[in-house]
């Protein structure tokens, strides 16, 4: 069996349960690309076997641990386990993650359900060799429509991967009819975000639609998620994005569902946001939802400063007891960093806020305890005091 011989850090991080170990961390190989290999120490006791890569520099992902092989039957059993657990949160829709990656044991492996159909992403070396197996089983067990590979995130550059969209089994629309609780999305799985919607914030839309009224301000609204979910709430809803072809699927997302009080505007929304407050509009409801600042750890400093700009624009636009829901899905800022800035940004504001609801990622997005790069969502429901 193809083999790769860790240093003692990288025993020592396997044994903490993490399942990544580096290139730097690698003191011998004698596998080819993509292969599963056996994991050994320093002293040449087994680890367990895990997937391997010759280019990322995440070198091995860990797949099981000790003797346990890493086998066709487990491959099953992960999937069923998986599977089985969403079945289990009665999940309000017909989207959602079917696997997390880390967090369900299949490292580097997304699959989300849009009804009758698949969409998947293998984001390393050796899951994208497991793809053929993935599928077959997935076939399998759920009985499909269709699957679709999204395999066109950056990230498969870094692994020596093609970026390549494809329909593996079956047949799959270029237009998929999805519920998110009372909410109809037309989805296009193909070209549209991640795989087609952002899934991880399904639960947090859910929450805020118990706080939300009068004037909403919905903001890097994207498809219109939060938008189309507060909005039987509110009077009047804006939704801003900077995509033209982001505020057309609001606009259409919001006719089908019959909402009439929603405007959709392609704008930047931190230009937006300082036009707003030089007129001095005013709104009971402000979602802060935008993209990933942070996207490694060098761009953390750039990241603090976007997030406390927009929080502070936010909390000056609202009214006093009306209620801000802001998020980061930047992983490299933490939860207390994040905190940090959203009180900075209200002592510059001079008001003061309280905090109603601290969340994170929907779950069907679970978070693994010894793999914190799992918990990346935050999200905050604060409380403007008057």
């Amino acid at each position: 069996m193809p083999t790769v011989i860790v240093n003692k850090r990288g025993e020592d991080r396997i044994e903490s349960g993490h399942p990544w170990i580096y290139r730097s961390d690698v003191a011998e190989v004698r596998a080819e690309a993509g292969d599963i290999v056996r994991v050994s120490g320093p002293r040449n006791r087994v680890l367990g076997e895990a997937l391997f890569s010759d280019r990322s520099q995440i070198a091995v992902r860990m797949l099981t641990r000790g003797e346990a092989k890493a086998d066709e039957a487990l491959l099953r059993r992960r999937l069923e386990q998986a599977i089985a657990f969403r079945e289990a949160l009665k999940i309000e829709g017909s989207a959602y993650r079917l696997i997390h990656g880390e967090a369900d044991l299949l490292p580097s492996l997304v699959v989300d359900r849009y009804g009758d159909y698949l969409v998947l992403q293998a984001l390393s070396q050796g899951m994208d060799t497991l793809t053929p197996r993935i599928v077959a089983l997935l076939a399998e067990v759920l009985a499909p429509k269709g699957i679709l590979a999204r395999n066109d995130p950056r990230v498969r550059l870094l692994e020596g991967l093609e970026q390549k969209v494809e329909v593996l089994h079956g047949e799959v629309p270029a237009t998929i009819e999805v519920t998110e609780g009372r909410v109809h999305y037309a989805v296009d799985p193909f070209h549209g975000q991640k795989t087609g919607l952002f899934l991880d914030q399904r639960e947090n839309r859910t929450a805020a639609a118990n706080y939300a009224s009068g004037r909403l301000l919905d903001t890097f609204s994207y498809n219109g998620g939060f938008a189309l979910a507060l909005a039987p709430q509110c009077d009047e809803v804006i939704a801003i994005d900077i995509s033209e072809d982001a505020v057309a699927r609001i606009r259409s997302n919001a006719e089908r569902n019959g909402l009439n009080n929603v405007q959709a505007r392609a704008m930047n929304v931190f230009d937006e946001l300082r036009e707003l407050e030089r007129r001095g509009e005013q709104f009971d409801t402000i979602v802060l939802d935008p993209p990933a600042f942070a996207k490694n750890k060098a761009s953390v400093p750039k990241a603090l400063s976007g997030y406390k700009e927009i929080n502070l624009r936010g909390l000056k636009l609202l009214k006093p007891g009306g209620y801000l829901v802001t998020c980061s899905c930047s992983y490299n800022v933490g939860e207390s960093a994040f905190a940090d800035v959203i009180a900075s940004a209200a002592a510059d504001a001079r008001v003061d806020v309280t905090v109603v609801e601290k969340r994170m990622q929907a779950r069907d997005h679970p978070v693994l305890m010894t793999v914190p790069e799992t918990y990346y969502l935050k999200c905050f429901i604060l409380r403007k005091l008057g």
